[in-house]
């Protein structure tokens, strides 16, 4: 069978340069992001995205206890330490030391303390096979340029019979602005145009990246990792919920989704 490859993105942006943007973003951004969004996602919570799905309701990961999870992209570790409560051996890795800090005082805070790893998505610094679950929520994947990479590091570091469960912005979400107001509802960009959001400073080097690929490539990344897709959740806005987050607004949640979560498998 031919495998069929996404279109490659529209800009020279190379991994190593969403590598280093990736970084200091995050590194910079690390306490206004917890300033803000800190008290929505708790310490001891594994919160799927804005819309507010928890992993406690969902249950897209399954029984979790006895089993070895890797929290990927797990910025302070909220996920890991939820899923250390439910009898889970979690590792927490992110590419970001800030984020990490922020992991390490909500240890304090909680008492709770899973290993915290600082390491790149496409260099996993784990031997084969050695989880049952890798999971993450809006970690990695939409910031390397070369994702189904990721998808095959996964894969590596996954038992056979294991789960991958991710989530990201919706692709479609890519054809509007990211404004949570009436001038996010009208269509400006190309669902098929895959050149990255890229942003730079004074000297024209990028300093925030974020790639985007439609559903049928995620689908692809995945099988030809060697996955099984088991389900596509799309989040509903849940009625009551007024919290808005960057793009993510009552608004704009109740007429389109905002959130693709992909849950697969590798099969043996």
């Amino acid at each position: 069978m031919t495998e069929i490859n996404p279109p490659a993105p529209g800009s020279a942006i190379t991994d190593a340069e969403s590598r280093v943007a990736s970084r200091g973003w995050w590194d910079s951004d690390a306490d206004d992001y917890q300033a803000e969004h800190g008290h929505f996602l708790g310490d001891l919570d594994f919160v799927w995205c804005p819309e507010g799905l928890r992993e406690a309701d969902a249950r897209l990961l399954g029984d979790v206890r006895g089993r070895r999870v890797l929290e990927l992209g797990a910025g302070a570790a909220a996920g890991a330490r939820w899923l250390d409560g439910q009898g889970a051996e979690v590792t927490a890795l992110d590419l970001s030391a800030g984020m990490l800090r922020h992991a390490r005082a909500a240890e304090a805070r909680t008492g709770v303390r899973v290993p915290l790893v600082q390491a790149d998505a496409l260099a996993l610094p784990f031997a084969d096979g050695v989880f049952d679950i890798v999971c993450t929520a809006f970690g990695a994947i939409p910031f390397v340029a070369d994702s189904q990479a990721a998808m095959r590091e996964v894969a590596r570091v996954l038992r056979t019979g294991g789960s991958w469960v991710f989530s990201i912005t919706h692709p479609m979400r890519w054809i509007f602005w990211d404004e949570p107001d009436e001038s996010g509802l009208i269509a400006r960009n190309s669902y098929f145009d895959r050149t990255p959001y890229v942003e730079t400073d004074g000297h024209g080097v990028p300093s925030y990246v974020e790639q985007h690929r439609t559903l049928g490539d995620r689908v692809r990344e995945l099988v030809a990792a060697g996955f099984v897709l088991r389900d596509l959740v799309e989040p509903e806005w849940p009625a009551g919920h007024e919290q808005v987050w960057g793009q993510w607004s009552p608004l704009r949640g109740r007429l389109f989704p905002g959130t693709a979560i992909f849950v697969s498998d590798l099969p043996g």
